[in-house]
């Protein structure tokens, strides 16, 4: 597929995914949207992949939702559908059975921070800042800030956030928990490469049902998110990884794994 909004790359084990709309600070439109669920989905199909890295410029992760595509929204209906559209990209990232990366330069704005919020697992370059500013133009995050930010880092420091609509550093991000790595400047994307190198010896099913137990265990009680857990266990027991997995250590030798 022929993308105009984003370039994709791979490198090794990675699909790297790059927002390439420099002239709009690499603003998500509408078509923006479509084309990044389309690549996810893509590497998602893709057996070699290990890994997706989401990632944009030196300057600028993104600076959010295209102001051009919220000005033309007329009505609730009109508004509905295009949160509705937010959440089907921001959701297409959490539910990849793959490990997905956000390695973050620069600005992570409002829209881009919410889809930042989506990935699996954030890396940020010093100098790089965040925040959600919905609130200075009247409105409110839709596309998961309010949701998924205090499943983050808590409700008061999401609140904080929320309130302030000021940017945050990358330092402070990384204290509350909003980044999980913090690296000099300029090696948030090398840095989230080498964290998808080792993916590739790992059961691409286990990191599957890994996501699944954590994301929809979070939804429910504890009693009920362990039976889920178990549920889980007991089917990746009935799967051709395990078999090599646990044969391979037994064997002293390198597992090969199938995702089956």
């Amino acid at each position: 597929m022929t993308y105009r909004n984003i370039e994709t790359a791979t490198d090794g084990a990675a699909f790297v995914i790059t927002f390439n709309r420099p002239e709009r600070r690499n603003a998500i439109s509408r078509d923006t949207m479509d084309e990044l669920e389309a690549a996810a989905r893509a590497a998602d199909r893709d057996p070699a992949v290990r890994g997706v890295i989401l990632t944009g410029g030196a300057q600028y992760f993104s600076a959010g939702a295209d102001l051009n595509d919220a000005l033309a929204l007329s009505g609730a209906a009109d508004g509905l559908a295009y949160f509705r559209r937010w959440h089907r990209l921001c959701n297409a990232f959490e539910t990849l059975s793959k490990p997905v990366i956000a390695a973050i330069e620069g600005f992570c704005m409002t829209g881009g921070c919410e889809l930042a919020l989506a990935c699996d697992l954030r890396v940020a370059g010093r100098g790089s800042s965040f925040a959600i500013t919905s609130s200075r133009i009247g409105t409110v995050a839709g596309a998961g800030g309010t949701q998924r930010l205090p499943r983050l880092v808590g409700p008061a420091k999401a609140l904080e956030i929320l309130f302030a609509a000021e940017p945050i550093d990358a330092e402070e991000a990384y204290r509350i928990g909003l980044v999980n790595r913090l690296v000099d400047k300029g090696r948030a994307l090398e840095t989230a490469k080498e964290m998808v190198r080792p993916y590739k010896s790992r059961a691409p099913l286990s990191h599957a049902f890994v996501k699944q137990a954590v994301y929809r265990g979070m939804q429910m009680d504890l009693t009920s998110a362990l039976e889920f857990e178990a549920f889980l266990v007991a089917t990746i027991y009935g799967t051709a990884d395990r078999t090599e997995g646990i044969g391979a250590f037994l064997q002293k030798r390198a597992a090969k794994f199938q995702g089956r």
